[in-house]
Parts: structure tokens; sequence; C-alpha cells
């Protein structure tokens, strides 16, 4: 069966593939199944695409494995396009706000150099 792509997926430079490079093999199956699923069906299960509450458009993929937790920023732009930004394990209930200070930097930075390119 061909899936069509109702949204594409990018990478922001290296941060999301630096995550994903790390990672144990299960937890990439899961993840590039994760990011099909994103991009093929309408309506994606919070459970796998979480929008952040108190961010500027900020999502998170979340992956689970086991106990282990993973999750990987995103944002939107132009409506079905996905970036994909940083990754990190999940270790606490809430999300660490480093994390999300990180993600806030990252997507301001790629609407800045888009906007001057």
């Amino acid at each position: 069966m061909n899936e069509k792509n109702i949204r594409n997926i990018f990478y922001y430079k290296h941060y999301y593939l630096d995550f994903f490079n790390s990672l144990d093999i299960e937890v990439k199956k899961k993840f590039n199944w994760t990011l099909k699923l994103i991009a093929t069906i309408e309506r994606v299960p919070v459970k796998f695409l979480k929008h952040i509450e108190n961010s500027d458009g900020l999502y998170e993929i979340r992956v689970e494995i086991g106990s282990k937790i993973y999750r990987v920023f995103s944002f939107f732009d132009q409506g079905k396009l996905i970036i994909l930004i940083n990754g990190f394990q999940k270790k606490t209930r809430k999300t660490p706000k480093r994390e999300i200070e990180k993600a806030e930097k990252l997507k301001n930075q790629y609407f800045y150099e888009k906007e001057t390119r």
C-alpha cells in the first residue's frame, strides 16, 4: 500500500539527527513509525503529537518503549510542514523547562533565517 503524505517532515539543521543517531535501534524504529503516522494520517492522536501548553506553537512528538519515554520538539510552518528540532529522553513527569526554552530558541532561529534568506 502506498500512502500519500498529508504533511511533510523536515529536520532543522542537525538537532534531531544528532538525537536520533544516539538512540537504540528499537527506539529509532518507533520514531520512524511515529513520523510516518504523523505524515500520513489526518487526525494524529495526542499520544503521538501534542501541543505544548504555554508555548508559541511548539509540539512534542512522543515515543514510548517500555518504561522509557522520548520526546522531540517540533512546530508547523505553512500549515502542513513539520519541522523537527531538539529531542531528549524524558525522565520526570514534567517536561524540563530548559528543553522547552531550547526548542523556542531553535524555532525562532528557524523563522529568522527563513525571513532573511
